[in-house]
């Protein structure tokens, strides 16, 4: 995939912050999220990597504060059009960079302009930010979240009980969706501390009417416990590794 932006979307981006060119390439593999009660693909969450299948790292190893709103804008764009190109008709799932996102109403034009080129539906955008990234300036990110849901996006907040947001972002703001931190999933149906502590989160969630997603499922132990509280979607290798540019396929009788 091209990542360079074509001469008609400059105007529409083309501001000082977005107009360094990346010394880089990158491309996407993509992870399924899976309904475990309706047995269906909600969506895929696109997972950066280089151009050459190396890891993420790979590539945000190289993002500073030079290229960072660059390739914030050059991931939306790149993720849309390859989510497009391989027929993807669920939710697509990107994850944002929040330092890099300086004006909410002007950083999200490219990608709005993206989507309708692509004829992607804007309802299927989910935007991730993740809890463990720190955030310089929590009341931007809050503008960041309610911008987007006004513009009918669906908002998630990643890796929560990892690290920075936490329950301040949540007393502000509530997204749609609350993708609970892998750690607290791993080997949960043997441990009654996570297990406390997971019960209370997902009971959070449905007062605040936050759709809980548990991340990193590997067992059918660990299915089988978010199953039996009522946790619908759930990502992870139990389901699927990341495809390189491809759409993995999912194994509905294993559950």
């Amino acid at each position: 995939m091209n990542t360079q932006f074509p001469d008609d979307m400059t105007p529409i981006i083309g501001c000082e912050k977005c107009s360094t060119e990346l010394p880089f390439e990158f491309t996407f593999a993509f992870q399924p999220i899976v309904d475990v009660n309706q047995k269906t693909i909600f969506g895929y969450e696109a997972l950066v990597r280089g151009k050459d299948e190396s890891s993420a790292w790979s590539i945000l190893s190289q993002v500073n504060d030079k290229n960072r709103y660059m390739f914030d804008q050059a991931c939306r764009v790149t993720a849309i059009r390859l989510a497009a190109a391989l027929g993807i008709q669920s939710v697509l799932s990107i994850n944002f960079l929040p330092n890099a996102v300086y004006e909410p109403a002007h950083c999200i034009r490219s990608t709005l302009l993206a989507a309708n080129q692509a004829n992607f539906p804007i309802e299927n955008l989910m935007f991730e930010i993740t809890e463990s990234e720190q955030v310089y300036e929590p009341n931007h990110l809050t503008k960041i979240f309610k911008s987007y849901a006004e513009q009918g996006f669906i908002t998630a907040l990643d890796d929560f009980g990892a690290g920075h947001a936490g329950l301040n972002l949540l007393a502000s703001f509530q997204p749609h969706v609350m993708k609970l931190d892998m750690e607290l999933i791993r080997d949960i149906d043997t441990s009654p501390v996570k297990q406390i502590i997971v019960d209370a989160l997902i009971t959070m969630c449905i007062r605040l009417e936050v759709k809980p997603l548990a991340e990193g499922i590997e067992t059918i132990e660990e299915l089988n416990y978010f199953k039996s509280r009522g946790v619908s979607l759930m990502q992870g290798y139990f389901f699927s590794h990341p495809g390189f540019e491809t759409l993995p396929e999912v194994d509905f009788s294993t559950f």
